[in-house]
């Protein structure tokens, strides 16, 4: 009961992908007069004329509102069309940064949600083979499917790989989350180092916090054996997993659809622009991040430097009498504004370069999921020829093309569903972590510009007074 409450209340019901179907809470429509379409509630009902009265006419059917061809939202990556035109798989969101704050505010009530998951606590582990990290994952829960309300096991990366690939077999045309890759950009971090293991903790924290917002797979059975499961238990579940050649039979199809993909026949106009738009979007993408990684290192090139700047004029203090006050004013001018671009730099690498380097892995996902529909789709077309040319037995094909057809329907469903509520969350992030890096800049110019103005407003006193008291006889 519990759980069939939980799944009412995510909005499932019975379908494709193991009972369910990906069903995204991407707002319809909006009403007259709610700008927000869902985030403002529902419309006010009308009230009973008084007895006597005018009866008022007839309600009007709504106007229907017209939404601007260029979206707002991707103006950060290009004025190419091919990423702002809008069309028929684009989510209608309201436009108004105030408007999808409150949209997402009214997404994520308290009560709304009933699954938290919190990564912390790294703990490293030595032993004669190898050296590896884990992770503390806590999770609270009021669903009924769980025995308790709180579960505390420890992870290690090579268990949130195992996540994935089931999450991946399981619902083959949903898009599943990325997790930081296995091995970094060397000259970046050192493997190990606290800065590393603190970035891979935050990655994997937002990978699990994904999947549980995500209506379909916050309610797989592996999800729930990687939260609750202790390690033994966990290493047992594994073993019951597809064996060796199972694994290389889906790496074989995985191949083959590659190669396929392209030529299906008659494949939905949707799913070509999908793929369209995400060829331009893995440009930008990789390209602002390849960008944004550059100008962090030269900032803190910058910052390496200023650091030994100041100190340069404090030393200097000690030949220059006159020039005391002068020189130390100017080291601890150059001292603030040093720590001011100490805060720019964890802003960056806080909020602007995660948030990129997630949807660059999220293209490559988006791809994977694409030849994997292009594969169901092939395995149909390949049916149906083999039925026209009446190579087998008849009944048996019309059978197996029942089969794939309802499987294809799942399939576009569900990557239909899945691609309206991903794009909807990556305009969303992709806006936030831009205004982040705006606002962060004007704060630092702002505090920089101050604290330079007040040295030279303070000189320029100083100047003043030593002109009065030459002039005095």
């Amino acid at each position: 009961a519990g759980r069939a409450a939980a799944a009412n209340r995510r909005g499932r019901r019975p379908g494709c992908h193991g009972g369910m179907e990906a069903e995204s809470r991407v707002p319809g429509p909006p009403l007259s007069g709610s700008p927000a379409g869902g985030a403002g509630g529902a419309a006010a009902a009308p009230r009973p004329s008084p007895p006597g009265a005018a009866r008022a006419p007839p309600p009007q059917p709504p106007e229907e509102l017209a939404f601007d061809d260029d979206e707002e939202d991707l103006e950060v990556f290009s004025k190419d069309t091919s990423l702002t035109e809008a069309n028929s798989f684009s989510p209608l969101i309201p436009t108004s940064p105030s408007s999808m704050i409150n949209q997402y505010k009214f997404e994520d009530e308290p009560e709304l949600k009933d699954l938290f998951i919190t990564v912390d606590d790294p703990e490293s582990h030595i032993t004669a083979i190898e050296t590896f990290i884990t992770y503390r994952v806590v999770t609270k829960t009021s669903r009924g499917e769980f025995d308790s309300s709180e579960y505390e096991v420890r992870r290690r990366y090579q268990d949130f790989v195992w996540l994935k690939s089931r999450l991946e077999e399981a619902h083959p045309t949903l898009i599943i989350p990325p997790l930081p890759e296995k091995f970094i950009m060397k000259g970046m971090v050192e493997r190990f180092s606290d800065e590393f293991i603190e970035t891979r903790r935050k990655a994997l924290h937002k990978f699990l916090n994904r999947i549980a917002e995500h209506p379909t797979l916050t309610f797989n059975e592996d999800f729930k054996i990687f939260l609750t499961a202790q390690a033994w238990e966990l290493s047992s579940h594994k073993k019951q997993g597809p064996g060796l050649f199972s694994r290389m039979g889906q790496t074989v199809r995985a191949v083959a659809s590659s190669v396929i993909g392209g030529g299906v026949k008659d494949r939905p106009d949707m799913f070509t622009d999908i793929n369209d738009y995400m060829e331009t979007f893995n440009q930008k993408i990789n390209l602002i991040d390849k960008i944004s990684q550059r100008i962090y290192k030269e900032e803190r090139g910058y910052y390496c430097e200023m650091k030994e700047y100041g100190p340069i004029h404090t030393l200097w203090c000690a030949s220059e009498e006159d020039l005391v006050d002068s020189l130390k004013g100017v080291a601890s001018c150059i001292d603030k504004c040093c720590k001011a671009t100490e805060n720019r730099m964890a802003g960056l690498s806080e909020n602007l370069l995660p948030a990129l380097h997630e949807y660059v892995l999220y293209g490559e996902i988006l791809t994977g999921v694409l030849k994997r529909r292009d594969q169901i789709q092939a395995d149909l077309d390949s049916k149906v020829d083999a039925l026209s040319n009446k190579k087998t037995e008849k009944d048996l094909l019309t059978e197996e093309i029942g089969n794939l057809e309802d499987k294809v329907e799942c399939a576009n469903n569900a990557l239909k569903a899945d691609w309206d509520r991903w794009k909807q969350n990556m305009q969303h992030d992709m806006k936030t972590a831009f205004l982040n890096v705006a606002e962060n800049n004007i704060h630092y110019y702002e505090q920089c510009l101050a604290t330079w103005e007040s040295f030279l407003t303070s000189q320029t006193v100083d100047l003043h007074l030593g002109e009065d008291s030459e002039d005095k006889p």
